[in-house]
């Protein structure tokens, strides 16, 4: 399946959003993760949280895609 990030075209009807496709469920958990993150940047008080997200940015996509 390829993510597709809403576009600001938001529905509510049904078990899909039509501006982006993702499902409800999808778009809820990524919510929740984001605000995991955001809080926990927060508590850490991160003054460089560009850094921080381009690091776990970098994390997940090593931990992800297969290694040669």
């Amino acid at each position: 399946m390829k993510f597709t990030p809403c576009n600001d075209l938001c529905t509510y009807d049904g078990t899909h959003c039509e501006g982006c496709g993702r499902s409800h469920e999808e778009i809820a958990e990524t919510k929740a993760l984001v605000m995991s993150i955001v809080n926990f940047v927060q508590k850490q008080d991160y003054e460089n949280v560009e850094e921080f997200v381009g690091a776990i940015s970098k994390s997940v996509i090593k931990k992800t895609l297969p290694q040669p």
